[in-house]
């Protein structure tokens, strides 16, 4: 009797051990911690930092339809309230004053030098062609006075009239065609400075109609949101801006959106359509629901030179709060890309690569075997698997065809040794191996 009453309370202790190992699912077995695989629901969440922006804005950008750059003098702060027709952004005339400057330069330069040319052609075809009417004279001349006469005159008397008459000729003919090619250089020297003249013309033009849109001005009231490069940075005064680019915006305050940023490495399942929530860093007591809308094809890192790279994931928002939402308003969202109410679960200790494959090791009566699994989505210390186990089986949570420490057995050898350690190398079966 008095042994069974000693016996009663350790059968409950083991008991209560078998209950609590039950519960949590892990054990041990044969020297190696153990997990039974059991079915339950699995929620994989996935956390994002990002920015509230306005779902409809209206653009403020640089005057469209001039070719000459701008260069920011003055600019409105970034979340400034603006009315109607107020100036935002006021652009520096300095190199525009240069530019007409030149422009008119050139201009006044190629208006002199068709004038030169005009009067450089005129005399050049005047020359030409007092010269041909010369030659005409002498030919005239020496048809009224030629000598034909053998009796009067001698055979090289007539020869050298004869030539005189056909040089006349040929003198005559060469003017004119001289004047006629004087003439053609004239004007294509003068249409060459004409383009040269229209060119400053255009630039004059350009440069006058840039002065008239020195100043933005906003189309209505609301709050000013400068625009921001990939890295993040508002334009500033100084920079140089081109026709038509973009520089500010001023929201519709009454239906924002939420633009986060996810970890490459977090992205699997991530698409339009899952659920979210979101706090704004100013109110973290708030939650707002919202919805996956939009996710970037490509993931980009955030800072120059970093390797972490994230995907841009826009949240339609359920409601807008026009009280407490503003741009640019920095919020952390939540984004749930996986729940699954009946799913076959195990720590990630309990998979294993073995020649290529992933396994688990099952327990069975001759010891622990693997099988080959599927696995699926995971989250924070488990993961999905989808093929290769049933509820119920036993998992080992350490490689069990590794070698494991025994202290006992270290501690009795060392203390049968004698003399000086060996200098040969460590064991490779150390704790967790």
């Amino acid at each position: 009797m008095s042994q069974k009453r000693c016996r009663r309370p350790l059968y409950a202790c083991l008991l209560g051990l078998l209950a609590i190992s039950a519960c949590t699912g892990a054990g041990e077995e044969k020297g190696v911690p153990v997990f039974k695989a059991e079915r339950g629901r699995f929620v994989r969440r996935v956390p994002a930092q990002g920015n509230l922006r306005a779902v409809h804005a209206t653009p403020i950008a640089v005057p469209p339809g001039s070719p000459v750059p701008y260069r920011i003098g003055w600019l409105a702060p970034d979340g400034a309230r603006v009315k109607g027709g107020e100036v935002v952004v006021r652009f520096d005339n300095s190199d525009l004053v240069k530019q007409l400057t030149d422009a008119r330069d050139d201009a006044k330069s190629a208006g002199l030098k068709i004038r030169k040319q005009e009067i450089e052609g005129r005399s050049a075809v005047s020359q030409l062609d007092q010269t041909a009417d010369l030659a005409r004279e002498e030919l005239e001349s020496a048809d009224k006075f030629q000598k034909k006469d053998a009796l009067v005159y001698s055979r090289n008397e007539i020869i050298e009239a004869e030539i005189d008459r056909e040089l006349a000729t040929k003198k005559q003919v060469h003017s004119r065609e001289a004047e006629r090619t004087q003439k053609a250089l004239s004007g294509t020297e003068l249409d060459l400075l004409a383009i040269e003249r229209r060119k400053a013309e255009l630039k004059i033009h350009q440069s006058e109609q840039a002065m008239r849109s020195l100043e933005v001005r906003a189309p209505y009231d609301g709050v000013l949101v400068l625009r921001r490069d990939f890295r993040g940075d508002p334009v500033r005064v100084g920079d140089t801006v081109w026709s038509g680019q973009p520089l500010a915006e001023i929201p519709d305050l009454a239906a924002m959106q939420a633009e986060v940023f996810v970890l490459e490495a977090d992205a699997g399942g991530l698409a339009p359509g899952k659920t979210a929530e979101i706090t704004l860093e100013s109110q973290p007591d708030a939650v707002y629901p919202a919805t996956i809308q939009r996710v970037d094809t490509l993931a980009k890192p955030r800072l120059r030179g970093s390797p972490v790279q994230y995907f841009a994931v826009t949240l339609k928002l359920a409601g807008t709060d026009p009280k407490v939402m503003k741009p640019g308003q920095r919020i952390r969202a939540t984004l749930l890309l996986d729940d699954r109410p009946d799913a076959l679960t195990v720590p990630r200790q309990a998979v294993f690569e073995r020649e290529g494959k992933t396994v688990v090791y099952r327990s069975r009566r001759a010891g622990f075997a693997p099988a080959e699994v599927v696995l699926g989505p995971s989250g924070a210390g488990r993961v999905v698997v989808e093929k290769g186990i049933a509820p119920g089986d036993v998992l080992a949570l350490a490689d069990p065809t590794r070698p494991r420490d025994e202290p006992g057995k270290e501690k009795a050898g060392e203390e049968k040794k004698s003399g000086p350690p060996s200098a040969g190398p460590p064991s490779a079966g150390g704790p967790g191996r």
